[in-house]
């Protein structure tokens, strides 16, 4: 392990000392206030702050453990699923064995709650946990990084460049199969950040990075080995509504207008934050087949391997529907919506109103990105060949 310490998760034995430290730390206190109590911090932050900080130390004077600290998080992810959806299902549990470690890939649409929903769901299927891969761009301040390695997260050095990149790939694909072999899940996501055009493809970059560290070790293992040595499980997670729509959307419309868009340092922590407690809707959560790949499979094929299952099982909301009409009312017959989705026609009629109100509530520039944003799952799905 000692070739991980600089990326891996925390111990049991470092969690009450990592714990004590950010007790301690005043800006986690700060920001947990502003969070909790936005108005009364602008009047009293100095009170409000004491205040977070002694209800966080209250709340986490028994913890010894990750299970301690997990048993947390969990208390405040059931409030918060019952508070910003109205339902959370998921599929395809079934046929996976709990004795068994998989590497979950799957779509990312959110930075904290497409990881944080598939551990919930395995975990209360009985499986454990999961280690979590998390970008060094998302970790600005060191409580942040604590708080991410105390959830059982490692670190992906994405802010490395050169030959600094390539060793920390192959750090990086070491960690991985030494947590598949030591028995533990993980979880990655299937492209270096969110599909926020709403086009779930798999980078070739990720195969590619995965396969390192059994290409370079003395095994010499072929592609097609190596995969299949990890287990990999396709994982497609689909929101009815996206909490960040309109950030992402601004994020598109500036670059296709600029050539670029300049992150500011609070850019991540607003979409984390807008992504845990906005509106989702439904939401719907399917674990794929674990893929046995053939032989002289190549990067680009487990790529699509991944992606045929992803977009087969990616279930499609009513939202998608209705905003590919608004792209291309001939794309298919619309009528036939309350049929495919098993609702009524006055229930489709509702999503339309709402979903205009939602699409008119943004500047009229940022509409076709949120449109393109809702519908290319639906174009995603016919190119699959799926339904």
């Amino acid at each position: 392990m000692h070739d991980f310490e600089d990326i891996r998760p925390y111990r049991d034995e470092e969690v009450r000392p990592v714990v004590d430290r950010l007790l301690e730390d005043e800006s986690l206190s700060r920001a947990l206030a502003r969070f909790k109590h936005p108005l009364l911090y602008r009047f009293l932050p100095g009170w409000v702050t004491g205040k977070a900080q002694a209800a966080l130390a209250a709340e986490t004077a028994h913890v010894q453990s990750i299970r301690d600290v997990q048993l947390i998080i969990e208390k405040y992810l059931d409030k918060l699923i019952e508070d910003t959806t109205t339902s959370l299902t998921s599929e395809g549990l079934d046929a996976l064995d709990a004795s068994q470690p998989y590497l979950f890939v799957s779509n990312h649409r959110d930075i904290t709650m497409d990881p944080a929903l598939v551990n919930y769901m395995i975990y209360h299927h009985g499986l454990d946990t999961l280690q979590i891969a998390i970008g060094d761009n998302l970790l600005k301040r060191p409580f942040l990084t604590d708080l991410m390695k105390l959830n059982k997260s490692f670190i992906v050095k994405r802010s490395v460049q050169g030959r600094d990149l390539l060793k920390a790939s192959k750090q990086l694909s070491a960690y991985i199969h030494h947590c598949i072999k030591t028995g533990e899940n993980v979880w990655i996501a299937q492209r270096e950040g969110r599909a926020k055009d709403g086009i779930d493809k798999t980078e070739t970059a990720i195969i590619k990075m995965l396969h390192m560290a059994d290409r370079k070790s003395t095994l010499k293992l072929s592609l097609q080995e190596s995969m299949n040595s990890l287990n990999i499980v396709p994982v497609s997670i689909s929101y009815e509504y996206d909490p960040c729509d309109r950030f992402k959307a601004e994020e598109l419309y500036t670059i296709d207008t600029t050539g670029k868009f300049e992150k500011d340092e609070n850019s991540d922590v607003r979409s984390i934050l807008n992504g845990m407690v906005g509106a989702k809707g439904d939401v719907h959560v399917t674990f794929g087949r674990p893929i046995v790949f053939p032989d002289a499979v190549t990067a680009e094929g487990v790529a699509r391997q991944l992606d045929e299952q992803i977009i087969r099982n990616y279930r499609l909301h009513a939202v998608n529907y209705i905003a590919m009409e608004m792209v291309q009312s001939d794309f298919m017959d619309f009528g036939k919506l309350p049929a495919i989705l098993g609702v009524s026609p006055g229930e489709i009629s509702g999503k339309r109103r709402d979903f205009r109100k939602r699409l008119g509530s943004m500047p009229r520039n940022l509409q076709p990105y949120v449109l393109n944003m809702y519908a290319n799952p639906v174009i995603r799905k016919v190119e699959i060949g799926g339904s």
